[in-house]
């Protein structure tokens, strides 16, 4: 009878890492302890985009201030806007696409030059990130940039070890949209 015990402990104690690796995973228990904090750099990722600076700025800012297309509905609910920032909920596949995640960030916006992201709920403490717009010789340079934050030293520095690939493929994927979208627009007669 003793073996009983002792395996459902071991059974309560896998679900409880379990369902907090999930919770961490899809940004639904977020862990903010405030020790151990541990700073690392996202980006920077640059992409040259043969359209107008300002039309660049309304394809990143159109989900946030205008309307958004079905497909970005799917990835991104306002929950509070205001004239130059928004309260956003991000989704982004996670596993294979067999969880989603959801960070909540606020979305400030200068026009035309740059667009600032803080994270307010997710899978680390806190994210910085900007997308920064400049005029270029063939268009619009835009620059992404970041910090991603984590707490409990090594642990947390591992963690966002694995965060951090993730957030900026994602980047990535939403950069190469941006640009293949402004581009479409800007060969529009």
């Amino acid at each position: 009878m003793v073996w009983i015990g002792a395996l459902s402990g071991v059974l309560v104690a896998g679900t409880g890492a379990a369902a907090g690796y999930l919770g961490l995973v899809t940004g639904a228990l977020p862990l903010d302890v405030g020790v151990g904090r541990r700073t690392r750099p996202l980006g920077p990722q640059t992409v040259d985009v043969t359209a107008p600076r300002e039309l660049v700025f309304d394809v990143i800012a159109q989900p946030y201030l205008g309307r958004a297309t079905r497909a970005m509905r799917e990835k991104v609910l306002v929950l509070e806007r205001g004239s130059d920032m928004v309260l956003a909920a991000h989704r982004t596949a996670v596993a294979g696409g067999r969880l989603t995640a959801t960070t909540v960030e606020t979305v400030r916006f200068t026009r035309p030059e740059r667009v600032d992201f803080r994270l307010v709920r997710g899978p680390v403490p806190a994210v910085t990130e900007s997308f920064t717009l400049t005029e270029h010789e063939s268009g619009t340079r835009l620059v992404y940039k970041g910090e991603l934050t984590t707490d409990l030293w090594r642990a947390g520095q591992w963690w966002g070890g694995l965060v951090a690939p993730r957030w900026e493929a994602t980047v990535a994927a939403s950069l190469a949209s941006v640009r293949q979208e402004a581009e479409r627009r800007a060969a529009l007669p």
